[in-house]
Order: structure tokens, then C-alpha cells, then sequence
């Protein structure tokens, strides 16, 4: 009898102690009832779970949902992620408390999370797993009864049917705003630099992704009821949603086949925001990229971190500037490997730093200006100043930095030194022993050295002088490109007439150009340093040179591996050697020795076109004066090539980057490798080779293959709208226009061209600007016969009181531009003069 009682006191206490148990697999969890270790709850069609999990090699342990059926574990949803749990998760729960709260107990019993609901839910409360993601705590007798769910509180997740964006507060007329927040790294989940969150100054409509809550580096630009501007695609991949009311504003989003792919946005550690699907069921490695912004790593601020240098275009190519090391705490950034020693926090000590000068880097932002007199005092500023980490002198004037560097990228084409401030130690070079031995070497080495580069130097100079006297004679003989005064060579104005026949046939005894030998080339470009390489294109590098005299020139090399060019090339030193145009880049000569192909150009400071009026901040520094001149100097070039050499020349790939600038901001044509002369009577020709750039070809010679001059003049007018507007052709999306053409057509259509001028530069000061956008119109119509001349459009430019015909509706206004920018060919080959490429496709 006894033993009856004691078994079925056992059964009555274990049955009582499992209604506080949690099974495995269920989606709920009650009052009453704890979740620790290793137990899980799980939504009810199975795609979901949450428990307690680890990451990397460390001992923190936090509570979130993943997705149940795809591995590795993908995490949508952390609770703890500011405050982690220590030890281990075997000891932590998570259960309902009597307020109603549900609070994670770590391992001594303290709150390490809790949902924090100050008003006091029903008696009768439950949290659930929902199979959307969502984890709620609702009334257990009424489910659409809820007081607090994981959707309000993403953390770098967005999950289909969660909203993103803000709540009025109305008792400061503040908001309340949520952020996707990137992970700190990809093993730890604590709150990272990136986010993404609503602009409440554009009333919500409008996405940013910001860096440290304050600097935005992406926007998605106005929502207009349908699409982003900066990411139209996603209205093809997603259902998404725009509500603003009194008292909330936000924008959700359903998936496409979401009964078979699983969707979700995340805030990447990588400052990028992704859309990546997986197929329910196919488990490890089944998720896939659909959509990222900023598509170019290089655009996302700051991603090296304080003192990183950004040096490629993938996520791991970050390297810290001299003098500093890498923090290695799992996120992107590097400390000094010397401390600065301060006597005050605005007095250093003296002697103990000094400045390493760095070159082909974009200057860090935020910096302050101080006026001094010259750079010395701009030095002398920074040094007295402990805070201050590096400073630059130049066309800005004094700039300084204080604190740590950020968004630092290597650039070719930054002419701007910057000057960082480092300890003397990893700036000078280490004491030598002062042993009689070294002290006898070192006067041996320097006495010794000297005059056996002398006695070489002295052989290699007679050789040379040798060499070039038993050449004297010949009509080949290779010019000294370190010694060639090109300041009183091709003085030629024009191509003569007697020579049209000798450069269509490619006859050297048509050319004045000189040919310069190659290791004369080598010498100006310091062996082809990489150091003095300033671009690469299909072509091939192209590298600063500079004669003894110090005449600065490019070099264009001929890739060995191009498989491409070589037509090109002998067409351009053929063709433009004997042009002489101000608004034409000079050709100074070229290389043809030991199997390289190499031209040599006049050095444009100010590189291309496209590198001021497409950066946004570059191109605050060419005012509405400055844009004007520019189109008005290339149409003086067109005009020259089309009527005024004696030979009629058609460019056919006239673009951007095409147009270079030299250091008064004059432009320069450039990249004839594709252009073709036409006799005196021909008005067009066809060809099966067609050769260009999408964006700015003629439809008829696009689809047809039929060019002229009036190719030209398209071109010329997709060039005209983009230095208005400051915005690219190809790849643009502005309301329901697909290209910067059709939305020029638009804002004319409507009477509201003015809208598309550039807005960086503020409200032009007379009606040039306006003008331009007339002349830009009528020279893409569609017709080529429609087109003006360039002599009608040098005309129209000129006379400001002359009235203007209305443009035409523009070609390719109704159908997708080819996004990619690149020219193309039909021969499969690629070609560049100054960084441009040439690649191929068949005519149809």
C-alpha cells in the first residue's frame, strides 16, 4: 500500500512538473513555462525557430529565430544582441514573468533582455513563433490581441510582411524609428556601423543607408507609387508597399512564390543592402543574391574602418595606412603602432611626430579649412594641434583632419597630397652602428658606388651615341623621347590634301609623327612603374611620363594579351597625327620597337570629362561658365573634324570619357581608333562593323550599321543633356523614363525643362543652360536629317538672340537603353586610349 501511494505520488508530481516543461517543436510559449539549452520552439508550418544560439569562437550566447530548415543557421532575429549572455546558455531562460513580461534570466537570474512593456497585458498571455518570423506576445484568448512583437523590433532583417519605418510620438512631436542594423561582423551580432532606415525629412519616402546613423552614402531616391528610382528592379522581384498616416509611416513588402522560396533584406556587415532568396527545402547553400546597393563596394563609407585604406573592389581588400596596424577585434580598422605622446590635449610633445606625404588617395571627409599664408603654416597647425591627424595644402587652401581618417579610397587620379601625421619613429631610418668597420664601409660604398655608375653610365651613353649615329641616316630611325622638343615639332595645322591617299593606305610617307624608341619610353615612365600608371583600359595601361626638359605626356601601351588594338592603333597614329585642333588631343608621337605598340599623348591634367561632371562632388567645381565652354569647345572639334580638316572624319564613339580636360578646363577630343574618313562626296556609309558606346549611338547606325556625320552630332547632343544635368545617359531611372533622354523629353513635353539642370550649382544665371537643352533635343531626333549640323549648332551656340526650332521627340524614348557603358565592336576585341573599352557585339 505504501509503495501504491509513494508511485502514484511520483506519477502526480512528474505529470504537474511537465506542464511547465517546453516540448520540442511546439510554437508557444506560456506562462509558466521557461526555455533553456538546447530547447527550441518552432513555427507551426515549420520554417522557423527560436532558441539559444553561439556564433565564432566566443562564449556569448543569445536568443533568436532562423530559419529551421537551411544550413548553415541563418539568423533573421536577435533579442540580446547588445547585452549577450556569458557562459553558457544551459543555466539562461527565457520565460513570461508575472507582469506579463517576457524577459531572458541569465545564468545568476538577472534580466539580461526583456520586452519592457510598461502597462501591465492580460492575466491570460502567450508568446508565439508565427510562421511568417514574426515572435508575438499576444491574449491567449484572443490572438489578434497584441502587446508586443519581434516585427517592431528588427534587428539587420527585414522579413516579408514586416513593416520598416517610423511612429509619430505625440508627446514630443518626435519619432519613433526603426533601423536595420548590420551586425558588428559576420560572428558577432552586436549593433555594426551600417543601417538602413526611412528619411523623415522627405516624409518617408525616400530609403537611406547611412553609416554611424549619421552619414548617408545610398538613396533610393523618391518613391513614386510604384518603384526607387535608384532601384527599379525591385518592382519585378517584390510586392512592396508604401502607408503613411497620422500616425505612422512605412513600407512593407510580400514575396513572389513564397510558398517555395523563403525572401528576406539584410543589412549587410558589408554596408550593402541585399535581397537574397532560398528554395525551401534545398538546405546548405541554397541562398542567392538578387539585389545589392551600393552594387560597388568602393561606395560604401567608411568600409575600411578609422585609418583603413579601401584598395580594391571586393570586401577584403582593406590595408591601413603607414604608421598604423590592424585593430583585430573582427571589424574592418587600424590604430597607430606608436602612440601620440601629449603634453595637453592641444600641445604635443615636440620631436615626436612629424608627417609622411601620400599620394593617389581621395582626401578623407570632414575636414576643417584654416586660413593661413602658405602650406608651412597649414604644417605648423597640425603639428601644434595633438588631435590633429593629417592635413593638405593646395587649390582649397589649408585642410586639416582631427581624429580618426575615414572613408579613405586609393585613386589614380588625385592630385592632392595628403600629409599624415605619424610618430618620428616610423618615419626616420634607425641609427646606424657607429663601429669603425661600418663607418669604413660606408665611405668605401659611397665613394666606389658613384664612380662605377658613373664609369657605366659614361659606357651606356657612348653606346647610345653609337647606335644613333649609325641610324642617322635611316627613315626609320627611333627619336630619344627624353630629349624630343615637342614644343617645335608638328606644327602642322591641318592634313594636306597630297596626303589623304597615303593615310587612308597607312603609308608612313604620309605621317610628320615621330617614332620614339622604346627604351627612351621606358626611361620617361620610370620602367613602367606602377607608380606612374594613371588609368588602364581595354587598350592597355596608360602611364605619366615626363622628358628631361619636364614635359609631363601619357603613354598608352598596348596590352600584349589585348588580342586587340593593333588596327586601332595604327589607325589613330595614322589619322590624327597631322590633326592640329585646340579641342583636339595631340598625338606626339609613338613606339613601335620589341614588339610593343605605344602612343604617346599630351598629358591632360584634369583627365576626363566624366570624372567631374558625374562625381557629386567633383562637379561642384565646374560652374554653369565652365559647362558651357565645354560644349561649346567639343563643338568646335566636331566641326573641325567634319568640315574643316580637308578630310571629312566621323569619331563614332564621341563620350565623357572620350573628352579630356586639360588644367584650364579646355576640352580636348580624344580616342580616334574607331573614327573613319570620308571622301568629299560621301554623305554616309554602311558597315558590318559596328563600333561605339550604348547610350550615345545613332539608332540607324545601332541597328543599321549606317553612319555619318549626323552620328556625330547624336552623339554630340546625349553629351549636350549630360553636362546639363550632371546625370549619366545609361543606367538612369527617373519616373517613367527609361534613360536621361527620354526624361529630358519629358520635363520639354511638359514645359518644365529647367528641372532638369543640375541642381548642385543652384539656379543658372542667364538662359544658356536652357539653350543647351533646345540644341541637345534636336540633335538626337530620330531622323538624321532632322539633326542639325555641327556648323548649325556652333551657329546656335554662338548667337543667343537667334530663335531655336522645337526639337522632335528623341530616338529611343520609348524602349530600355543597353545598361552596359562600355563600346562595343563587332570584331570580339577590345580597345582603349585613355581607359575606355571597346567590346563586341554582332549588328543585327
Amino acid at each position: 500500500m505504501d509503495k501504491e501511494c509513494k508511485y502514484s505520488q511520483c506519477l502526480l508530481l512528474l505529470l504537474f512538473a511537465c506542464k511547465f516543461c517546453l516540448s520540442k517543436g511546439v510554437d508557444t510559449l506560456s506562462r509558466g513555462q521557461s526555455l533553456s539549452g538546447n530547447e527550441t520552439i518552432v513555427s507551426k508550418d515549420g520554417t522557423f525557430e527560436l532558441g539559444f544560439f553561439a556564433t565564432g569562437r566566443s562564449n556569448n550566447v543569445y536568443l533568436g529565430i532562423w530559419y529551421s530548415s537551411l544550413a548553415p543557421k541563418t539568423i533573421v532575429w536577435v533579442a540580446n544582441r547588445v547585452e549577450p549572455i556569458f557562459n553558457t546558455s544551459q543555466t539562461s531562460r527565457l520565460e513570461i514573468s508575472k507582469d506579463g513580461n517576457l524577459v531572458l534570466l541569465d545564468h545568476s537570474g538577472s534580466i539580461a533582455w526583456s520586452t519592457n512593456l510598461v502597462s501591465a497585458p492580460a492575466s491570460s498571455v502567450e508568446a508565439v513563433l508565427l510562421d511568417n518570423g514574426n515572435f508575438v506576445l499576444r491574449e491567449t484568448s484572443n490572438a489578434s490581441n497584441l502587446f508586443w512583437q519581434s516585427f517592431d523590433y528588427p534587428t539587420d532583417t527585414w522579413l516579408p510582411g514586416a513593416k520598416l519605418g517610423y511612429k509619430m510620438l505625440s508627446s514630443n512631436n518626435s519619432y519613433e524609428v526603426q533601423r536595420l542594423v548590420s551586425w558588428r561582423s559576420t560572428d558577432d551580432p552586436a549593433p555594426g556601423m551600417f543601417s538602413l532606415v526611412l528619411d523623415t525629412n522627405t516624409s518617408g519616402s525616400e530609403i537611406l543607408i547611412q553609416w554611424n546613423k549619421s552619414v548617408s552614402y545610398w538613396n533610393s531616391g523618391i518613391w513614386n507609387g510604384s518603384m526607387f528610382p535608384s532601384a527599379p528592379e525591385l518592382k519585378y522581384l517584390i510586392n512592396l508597399t508604401f502607408v503613411s498616416d497620422q500616425s505612422e509611416t512605412y513600407y512593407t513588402y510580400s514575396a513572389f512564390e513564397s510558398a517555395v522560396v523563403l525572401w528576406r533584406f539584410v543589412m549587410d556587415t558589408s554596408g550593402q543592402l541585399k535581397l537574397l532568396q532560398a528554395t525551401r527545402g534545398l538546405g546548405y547553400g541554397a541562398s542567392a543574391l538578387t539585389f545589392t546597393q551600393p552594387i560597388d563596394q568602393s561606395d560604401v563609407y567608411a568600409f575600411c574602418g578609422e585609418f583603413g585604406v579601401f584598395t580594391g573592389n571586393y570586401s577584403s581588400s582593406c590595408t591601413c595606412l603607414e604608421g598604423f596596424e590592424s585593430t583585430n577585434d573582427g571589424v574592418p580598422g587600424c590604430a597607430r603602432k606608436t602612440p601620440q605622446r601629449c603634453k595637453t590635449n592641444t600641445s604635443p610633445e615636440r620631436g615626436n611626430a612629424g608627417f609622411l606625404p601620400i599620394s593617389n588617395m581621395k582626401l578623407p571627409g570632414n575636414p576643417q579649412s584654416l586660413l593661413v599664408e602658405n602650406e608651412g603654416g597649414c604644417k605648423s597647425a597640425c603639428q601644434e594641434n595633438c588631435s590633429c591627424t593629417a592635413y593638405s595644402y593646395g587649390g582649397s587652401g589649408c585642410l586639416i583632419w582631427i581624429g580618426a581618417l575615414l572613408d579613405l579610397k586609393q585613386a589614380v587620379d588625385v592630385q592632392k597630397k595628403l600629409h599624415l601625421k605619424v610618430a618620428t619613429s616610423e618615419i626616420q631610418v634607425p641609427p646606424t652602428d657607429n663601429s669603425g668597420d661600418k663607418k669604413r664601409s660606408t665611405i668605401i660604398v659611397a665613394v666606389v658606388v658613384p664612380l662605377a655608375a658613373a664609369i657605366l653610365g659614361g659606357f651606356i651613353i657612348f653606346v647610345t651615341w653609337k647606335i644613333k649615329q649609325r641610324g642617322k641616316n635611316s627613315k626609320e630611325s627611333s627619336e630619344d623621347l627624353l630629349s624630343y622638343d615637342f614644343d617645335s615639332s608638328n606644327s602642322e595645322t591641318d592634313i594636306e590634301t597630297k596626303n589623304v591617299n597615303d593615310v587612308r593606305q597607312g603609308k608612313k610617307g604620309g605621317l610628320i609623327l615621330p617614332f620614339f624608341s622604346y627604351a627612351s619610353v621606358c626611361t620617361a615612365t620610370n620602367n613602367f612603374s606602377a607608380g606612374n600608371k594613371i588609368g588602364e583600359g581595354g587598350f592597355g595601361p596608360v602611364y605619366k611620363g615626363k622628358s628631361l626638359k619636364g614635359q609631363e605626356i601619357a603613354v598608352k601601351r598596348l596590352s600584349r594579351g589585348s588580342g586587340q588594338g593593333l588596327k586601332e592603333f595604327r589607325n589613330e597614329a595614322l589619322l590624327i597625327a597631322k590633326l592640329q585642333h585646340r579641342n583636339l588631343v595631340r598625338l606626339l608621337g609613338c613606339c613601335n620597337e620589341q614588339e610593343e605598340s605605344i602612343l604617346i599623348y599630351e598629358y591632360m591634367s584634369n583627365k576626363s570629362l566624366d570624372s567631374f561632371i558625374f562625381d557629386p562632388v567633383k562637379q561642384m567645381q565646374i560652374d554653369w561658365d565652365t559647362r558651357i565652354s565645354i560644349v561649346q569647345g567639343i563643338a568646335q572639334g566636331i566641326l573641325y573634324l567634319h568640315e574643316y580638316s580637308r578630310l571629312r572624319i566621323v569619331h563614332r564613339d564621341l563620350k565623357a570619357s572620350n573628352i579630356l580636360l586639360d588644367s584650364e578646363m579646355n576640352p580636348k577630343i580624344s580616342d580616334f581608333g574607331t573614327a573613319r574618313i570620308f571622301g568629299g562626296s560621301d554623305s554616309k556609309t554602311n558597315t558590318k562593323r559596328i563600333v561605339g558606346t550604348p547610350g550615345y549611338m545613332a539608332p540607324e547606325y545601332l541597328l543599321e550599321g549606317l553612319f555619318s556625320a549626323k552620328s556625330d552630332v547624336y552623339s554630340f547632343g546625349v553629351l549636350v543633356l549630360e553636362i546639363v544635368s550632371g546625370r549619366k545617359n545609361t543606367g538612369f531611372h527617373n519616373s517613367d523614363s527609361l534613360h536621361l533622354l527620354g526624361h529630358a523629353w519629358e520635363l520639354w513635353n511638359s514645359k518644365r525643362p529647367l528641372e532638369l539642370i543640375d541642381p548642385s550649382l543652384g539656379c543658372p544665371p542667364d538662359v544658356a543652360p536652357l539653350r543647351c537643352i533646345n540644341i541637345g533635343l534636336l540633335c538626337i531626333e530620330e531622323n538624321p536629317n532632322d539633326r542639325p549640323t555641327m556648323s548649325d549648332v556652333v551657329s546656335m551656340l554662338g548667337n543667343e538672340l537667334a530663335a531655336l526650332p522645337s526639337p522632335k521627340q528623341p530616338a529611343f524614348t520609348a524602349i530600355r537603353p543597353v545598361i552596359n557603358t562600355k563600346s562595343i565592336s563587332s570584331n570580339d576585341q577590345k580597345f582603349s586610349v585613355n581607359g575606355l573599352t571597346i567590346s563586341s557585339v554582332e549588328p543585327r
